[in-house]
Order: C-alpha cells, then sequence, then structure tokens
C-alpha cells in the first residue's frame, strides 16, 4: 500500500507544472477557479461557480446523516440488546458499550493517515463506507436469525442460559467490523465537506466558519431519528427490523455519494504526516549543536509554487517549541545552485527543513494538550448510551396509553442541538460579533470553555437526580426488587440530556472546527481524527474508570456498581465525573491563555511574488501580511 502511495503522490506531482498552466490560461480566459488548490475527480482545475459549497455538501451531509443514523441506530440500544438477548450483565454489558464505541473512534487514525498521505478524502469515505455497510449488513444477520441469538429467559427460570462461543464471535465480529468501517471514514467525511470551500475567497472562507454549525445540526438529525424511530422499531417489531433499516439507508446513500461525484472538489494527498513529522525531529537533532540566529526570518524556508498550488500555504514562525527551530538551521554547505534555472535546489529534509514544515509540526504539538482536555469531556456523553439508558429502564415510561422506551430519551440530545444549533449561528454569534469583532462571535477555545463548563452542571445535575431516584426507590421498598418500577417519571432525566446536547452545542462543535481550522493544510483529516479520537478515549476512559470503581468499591465496601441499579451507587460515579470535570475546566482555561493560533499567508500574494520561480523551489525569507484564525 506504501508503494502504490508514493507513487500516487510521484504522479500527482508529475501534474503541477500542466497544473500551473491552465492555471494561467483559466485568468487570460476569465475562468473562475478554486485558488486553495482544489481539483476535481480527474485532477484538473476545478470551476468554482459550478462545483463545492452547498451543491457538493447535499450529498456529503446526506452520507453522513445516513452514517449517523446507522451508528447511532446500533449504538442507543445496544446495552439493551447486550444485556435482554445476549444475557450480559450491567457492568460487563456497559464496559462492552464503552469499548466498541471507543474502537470506533480510535479507527479514524488510520482513515486519516490514508487520506492525507495517499487515497484523498473521497476514496477514503467510498473505501470504508463499503465496508462499514458490509458489517451492519452482518450484523442485521445476527440479530434476525436464530442460529446466532441464545435461547430467551423463561419468564419463571432464575437462570437464563448463555450465547454460545459461535453466537457471540459473530456478533462483536460483525459490530467491530461495523466499527472499523464507521471509524475509518468518519475524519474524512467533514473534512470533505469543508473542502468545499475555498479559504482564499472571502465569502466562502466566511462561509465555511457556519459549516461545521450546521455539520452538526445535520448529524444531529441522524441521531434524532436513531434515538426515537430505529429504538421503537428495535422495542416494538424486532431487532432485525431496527438494524435492517439503518443498513439499507447507508447502503441507499453509498449509491448518493457516488452521484456527487461531479460537483465535488478534492485536495491532493500530499504524502505521509508521519515521515514529515519524523523528518523535522531528526533534522531538529541532526542540528542540535547549531546557534539559532535573533532573527527568525534567517532561518530556511521556501516559496515552493508546487506547495502552493496544491493548497499548501506557508506558515509564519512561531516562538513556541524552539527546540525544533533547529532543524530550520541552514549550514554553509546544504544547498547548491541549479544552473538549468538559477535556482537553489532544495537539500535533504532529513538535514534542514523549512520554517512551514517545523511550524506544521509545532501545530500538531500545541494542539496535544487542547485535545486532552476535551478527552474528559468525551466520558459524559459515554454515560447516554449506557448508565443513562440504565436508569430510564427502571422509570415509569408510560404517558397515558403509550410507552415510551427508555432509550429514546437520547433524542433529547439530539433535539436539544437541533434547536440550539440555528440559535447560536443566527442570534448569539451575530450579536457577541458586535462586541467581540470575531467573526466567529467568541474564538474556538472559548466555545470549547463554555462547553466544559455546562458538562459539568449536567454530572451535578445526573448526580442530584440519582439521590432523587434512590430515595423513591427505598420509599417503596423496592430496593431488592429491580425488576418493578420506581414510581417516578423518566422525564425526570431529562436536565441531564439537555445540558450535555448544551455543552455538545459549544464543546463538540468548536473542537470539530478548532482541530480542522488548526491543523496544517495537509493534516486536515488528521485533525479532524484528533477530534473524533477524543470520543473514543473518552469512552475508554470511562471504561477503565468504571473497572477501577468497581475494583476499589469490591474491596473497601458494597460495590459502587452491581447488576441491581437501585443498588448501585451512580449518584457517586457522578459526583466523581462533576469533579474530574472542574479540574479538567482549570486545566483547560489555563492552556488558552497559552495557546497561541496559527497565522498562514495567502495563496494569492505569494504566487504573484514568487512567480520568478517558474514552480520550482527558490530560497526566500518570508516576510508577508499574516491572517488569523
Amino acid at each position: 500500500m506504501a508503494s502504490r502511495g508514493s507513487q500516487l503522490v510521484e504522479e500527482r506531482n508529475k501534474r503541477v507544472v500542466p497544473l500551473s498552466r491552465e492555471y494561467e490560461s483559466s485568468s487570460q480566459k476569465g475562468v473562475n477557479f478554486a485558488q486553495d488548490g482544489s481539483v476535481d475527480f480527474r485532477g484538473n482545475p476545478i470551476n468554482k461557480l459550478t462545483t463545492g459549497r452547498v451543491k457538493a455538501n447535499v450529498f456529503i451531509i446526506g452520507m453522513e446523516i445516513a452514517e449517523r443514523l446507522a451508528f447511532y441506530g446500533i449504538s442507543a440500544n445496544l446495552v439493551t440488546y447486550l444485556t435482554r438477548v445476549l444475557h450480559e450483565g450491567t457492568a460487563p454489558s456497559a464496559k462492552n458499550v464503552n469499548n466498541w464505541i471507543g474502537a470506533t473512534f480510535l479507527a479514524p487514525l488510520l482513515g486519516a493517515f490514508l487520506a492525507d498521505a495517499y487515497w484523498g478524502r473521497f476514496w477514503t469515505i467510498l473505501v470504508f463506507g463499503c465496508v462499514y455497510f458490509v458489517g451492519i449488513v452482518m450484523l442485521t444477520l445476527s440479530v434476525s436469525l436464530d442460529f446466532f441469538k441464545p435461547t430467551p429467559c423463561s419468564p419463571t427460570a432464575s437462570f437464563c442460559p448463555p450465547a454460545t462461543a459461535t453466537q457471540v464471535g459473530f456478533f462483536y465480529f460483525s459490530l467491530y467490523l461495523m466499527s472499523f468501517g464507521s471509524g475509518s471514514m468518519k475524519p474524512c467525511v467533514a473534512a470533505f465537506g469543508a473542502d468545499q470551500f475555498d479559504e482564499e475567497d472571502k465569502s466562502e472562507n466566511n462561509a465555511k466558519k457556519s459549516f461545521f454549525n450546521w455539520w452538526v445540526f445535520g448529524i444531529s438529525i441522524g441521531g434524532l431519528l436513531s434515538a426515537t424511530v430505529m429504538v421503537y422499531i428495535q422495542d416494538s417489531v424486532s431487532w432485525g427490523w431496527g438494524f435492517g433499516v439503518p443498513a439499507a439507508c447507508l447502503g441507499l446513500f453509498l449509491i448518493v455519494y457516488i452521484a456527487g461525484i461531479p460537483f465535488y472538489r478534492h485536495k491532493a494527498p500530499m504524502g505521509s504526516p508521519i515521515t514529515q513529522i519524523v523528518q523535522v525531529m531528526v533534522a531538529a537533532a541532526r542540528n542540535w549543536h547549531a546557534k539559532l540566529p535573533a532573527d527568525s526570518e534567517l532561518l530556511y524556508e521556501v516559496r515552493d509554487k508546487e506547495a502552493l498550488l496544491l493548497g499548501r500555504r506557508p506558515i509564519s514562525h512561531s516562538n513556541t517549541f524552539r527546540f525544533l527551530d533547529k532543524a530550520a538551521v541552514m549550514q554553509a554547505d546544504e544547498t547548491k545552485l541549479d544552473h538549468s534555472s538559477q535556482a537553489l535546489q532544495r537539500p535533504s529534509p532529513w538535514k534542514l527543513c523549512t520554517v512551514t514544515e517545523v511550524e506544521e509540526v509545532k501545530l500538531v504539538l500545541r494542539l496535544l494538550p487542547i485535545w486532552v482536555c476535551t478527552v474528559l469531556f468525551a466520558t459524559m456523553p459515554a454515560q447516554i448510551s449506557t448508565f443513562y439508558t440504565r436508569q430510564g429502564n427502571t422509570l415509569d415510561v408510560n404517558v397515558g396509553s403509550f410507552r415510551i422506551p427508555a432509550a429514546s430519551l437520547q433524542s433529547v440530545n439530539p433535539i436539544t442541538i437541533v434547536i440550539l444549533m440555528p440559535l447560536y449561528d443566527r442570534v448569539f454569534v451575530p450579536v457577541l460579533r458586535r462586541f467581540t469583532g470575531n467573526v466567529r462571535g467568541i474564538s474556538m477555545l472559548q466555545r470549547i470553555g463554555v462547553g466544559l463548563l455546562i458538562s459539568l452542571l449536567s454530572m451535578v445535575a445526573a448526580a442530584i437526580t440519582e439521590v432523587k431516584r434512590l430515595s423513591v426507590a427505598r420509599e417503596h421498598g423496592l430496593m431488592d426488587h429491580p425488576e418493578k418500577t420506581v414510581p417516578l417519571s423518566v422525564f425526570i432525566l431529562l436536565p441531564q440530556y439537555i445540558l450535555i446536547g448544551a455543552a455538545e452545542v459549544f464543546t463538540s462543535v468548536g473542537a470539530l472546527e478548532f482541530f480542522y481550522d488548526q491543523a496544517p493544510d495537509s493534516m486536515r483529516s488528521l485533525g479532524t481524527a484528533l477530534f473524533l479520537t477524543t470520543i473514543g478515549v473518552g469512552n475508554f476512559l470511562s471504561s477503565v474508570l468504571l473497572s477501577a470503581i468497581v475494583h476499589v468499591t469490591e474491596h473497601n465496601h458494597q460495590s459502587w456498581i452491581v447488576d441491581n441499579l437501585n443498588h448501585c451507587r451512580l449518584d457517586l460515579f457522578y459526583w466523581l465525573l462533576a469533579g474530574l470535570s472542574g479540574l479538567n475546566l482549570c486545566f483547560f482555561m489555563g492552556l488558552g491563555h497559552w495557546y497561541k493560533y496559527k497565522k498562514t499567508e495567502s495563496v494569492a500574494e505569494l504566487t504573484d511574488a514568487d512567480s520568478s520561480s517558474k514552480g520550482v523551489v527558490a530560497l526566500s525569507p518570508v516576510r508577508s501580511r499574516t491572517i488569523s484564525s
């Protein structure tokens, strides 16, 4: 795969000179081509008037809605299937759900690497979308055919027959195959949607700042349908139909996604981001004894017209992680003149890197502390599909003669997002923009911080609600009767669901935009993957906390987590999460003062200023106006 990827990159690079000529020819003819390096499906310059923006995102967002409908259609009620059909216990089923979701949101690292380095985002989405479809079809078979399901529990029996190794193996193989496909395509879909806006065009660049709000609005529709329609079908019709309908929707929208090819703008893969990071580290180590110049403009930089045409903008020097600047310290014998072009040939990147390449590695390093803070936030929504649903199953779910499946209460989360997102984009942002002067209303980090505060409040609300639920169960003598309904409406759980939804409007959307925007141009899929991995690691962290709590509390006194939810101490678990959230918020506020947003340079200005380079690498110190993100 790597050799084929290298071949693709070389073929792409061979197109740069013809690409340059096509741009020059198009400008003479008055054709409005994208200036950010976007190309069509065949690698030709693309006309902005007939591609990208809303017309392309109709297909991309449609695909993502189907993907989320399928994923949340499974995850929303998975803990119920594991306990009722596969006969797993409370703690094991919760950990299995968390581990599965965690694995799903770690797979984006693979998809992002392949997209940025070799395949491009379109093909990565298509390939792993097909894997996803195969996995969910197999999962549908596993819940539909009696051969793959254990014998149901007898109403009078005190012991349920366990699932066989074959039944468990086929179910979890299908589940994780679906996870692999879903997770690997996730970072590319959002990034591919954002690629449909030309960052060199002011109006399109401003439109992209609202894109992530409406992106999350769209996928929340998929989550809403999952938590209502799909959960109702699973509880009231059958598990086969409940899993089969999302599978059919995913297959349909894969076809729709392919139909959108004429409207897509593509960004060419720029080689392995891992290789570049290692090159900067090696070059900095080899130049460790070199003295940094007092003037950063004396560091090595090039105006590479090839890179500019492919959409890789130079980045201004920053003073963070100064030890990496040694990778850009130029020795006297490290450049030589190419007499055929009268330009300086670039030395090996393992010995000398440009300021832009060094700054791209710095960007990745600066993202990591913010990533750590968002990981703990991700443990809060992880409770929705596990303990929140288990709480709901113990409460009164009847409204008159209509019975609401407890898992359907998860619809409150996307409903909250669907209601708040337009208000945020159309009311909150314009009002704050007048006071702050920031086109986003508040900065991306401020938005993340507000969400972290709201998530803390959601855990406080969950703890208080659980105290009330246990109190009512104790009053009615139900502590040893978990099969009986606690006489308390399931709607008492609404505040904790609503607050989580509000927190996601701020933190999840803000973090998605932040990691995409602040990632290097050549690593946009990796930036989106970093955001998604916070969800995966957050779910794994929730499992680790759960295991640690069970281990500690079992040895000291009654365990906090047992099969009888009335004997659990979920209130203490929620208070623990609230306390950790408070510490996390304080740490994040400190990072917010330290973080410096990246500054990039205009591609149009640099290509005009460096027209004499004729498409070859030319040594030039960069002194240009910057655009703050």
